[in-house]
């Protein structure tokens, strides 16, 4: 059992002195592996940028459909009060955090969940950069790399169109 203690001073100048004790679960669950894979495209941008075109597209519509050609990167929504797409080339800007390059060794287009996107981004203020990953059939990995630490990986599975 771990124990976490936090003093901490009240505007009276007095101590307060506050005792948790938090019991940990053992779970025996099998690791989940993610097995290395080699994607189609892969963007590297400004986090600050992929959260303002994830959050102003969720005001649009519910799902999101990303397509990646040598182009650029659209970014599409369709809701009910209309429709709104966004468009990125990759660039070199003097400044590294707002440089936008895609990797690109075949085109590919995928819809997902902006809800699901919106969380991810919570994680903007750790990187300057994020990485997304695409390929067909497998799912967008969101990453954001914290330097001398690590990295921090979403993954989010695409959106299944319903053949009738």
């Amino acid at each position: 059992m771990n124990v976490l203690r936090r003093r901490c001073a009240r505007e009276t100048g007095q101590d307060k002195i506050s005792d948790f004790e938090l019991k940990l679960m053992d779970i025996d669950s099998e690791h989940l592996g993610i097995p290395e894979t080699d994607y189609e495209a892969t963007i590297k941008m400004p986090s600050a940028e992929f959260q303002r075109i994830c959050r102003d597209l969720a005001s649009i519509g519910d799902t999101v459909t990303i397509a990646v050609t040598k182009d650029g990167v659209k970014f599409t929504t369709t809701g009910d009060i209309g429709d709104a797409n966004i468009t990125l080339r990759q660039n070199a800007d003097d400044e590294k955090e707002k440089n936008i390059s895609i990797e690109l060794s075949a085109p590919v287009t995928l819809t997902f969940a902006l809800r699901y996107l919106n969380s991810f981004t919570k994680a903007t203020p750790l990187s300057d950069q994020v990485m997304i990953r695409l390929s067909a059939q497998l799912p967008i990995v969101v990453q954001y790399v914290i330097e001398s630490v690590g990295y921090v990986a979403y993954f989010l599975a695409p959106k299944i169109e319903d053949e009738e």
